[in-house]
């Protein structure tokens, strides 16, 4: 729920964006954003970021369990991640959903600006992202402790290639624009979100910080490439070829990431008294 925070800002910005630039131009525009930021940011540095577990009378997960061994509680067997298909194959589907979005959403502007009026495109970004907050919102509100998590997740990646599809017929109805924007929008912070959460259900609790981790710094050097790569595949492209190559393209990584989820739900189980270890 704490991560809604990024996501209204993305519906601020987004339109304010374009308001600002129409209004003052596009360097004004951007040092006034900037300067808001260092503003926004050193405060929240300040009142909010520096403070620690032990200003509040808590302590970091795990301080206070009775270690046995390197690091494993008394009675837990150490876990290998080593080949762990468990970790493999939601590290898979973190780094493929998070490619296909970020690629998409970096073009994302532009393809809906070929089909209505920048400031209507704007307001359909906005959209995109309290769909997200949406998306996210009902995930932390319905899903069960008992979920299957990985089975929350192949849905949310389900409704973005539905979106992109949607978005690739856009040219047939205005309306299936709107719809595809909205799916899209609903697994946006999912795809951050979730795979740290299916870590939590499926690894002993001392090895979920190293797992998040593990997942987390593969997942970030992927994503950094793909608006470079789908920015050069639409000017490889122009047109309504170029877009319908992109939303292909993030709609088949999206199966992708679907299909990796899917490999890895063999590999655990649930048992009465607690979570089975590793199959290795």
């Amino acid at each position: 729920m704490a991560y809604n925070g990024a996501s209204i800002g993305g519906v601020v910005f987004s339109s304010a964006g374009v308001y600002l630039i129409e209004r003052i131009g596009f360097s004004h525009a951007a040092l006034l954003v900037g300067i808001t930021s260092i503003g926004i940011i050193t405060a929240l540095s300040m009142k909010v970021f520096n403070v620690r577990p032990e200003h509040l009378g808590q302590h970091p997960d795990g301080a206070a369990t009775i270690v046995v061994g390197p690091g494993s509680p008394a009675g837990s067997p150490a876990v290998s991640l080593r080949a762990n298909r468990r970790l493999i194959t939601v590290a898979a589907a973190m780094a493929l959903g998070l490619f296909a979005q970020i690629g998409l959403i970096s073009q994302l502007f532009v393809l809906l600006a070929g089909h209505m009026p920048e400031k209507t495109a704007a307001v359909a970004m906005g959209m995109a992202t309290l769909s997200a907050i949406a998306g996210r919102s009902l995930m932390g509100w319905l899903m069960s402790a008992k979920a299957d998590r990985r089975t929350v997740a192949c849905i949310s990646y389900g409704c973005q290639l539905l979106g992109c599809l949607a978005l690739a017929a856009a040219s047939l109805s205005p309306a299936l624009l709107w719809a595809g924007v909205v799916l899209f929008g609903l697994g946006i912070v999912n795809a951050t979100s979730l795979p740290p959460l299916i870590a939590q259900s499926e690894f002993p609790a001392q090895h979920v910080q190293r797992v998040v981790t593990l997942i987390v710094a593969p997942s970030q050097g992927c994503y950094a490439f793909a608006p470079a790569m789908f920015g050069g595949l639409k000017t490889l492209a122009n047109g309504a070829t170029g877009e319908v190559l992109i939303l292909s393209l993030a709609a088949g990584i999206e199966a992708l990431a679907i299909l990796a989820l899917a490999a890895g739900t063999g590999a655990w189980k649930q048992r009465e008294g607690g979570l089975t270890r590793p199959l290795e």
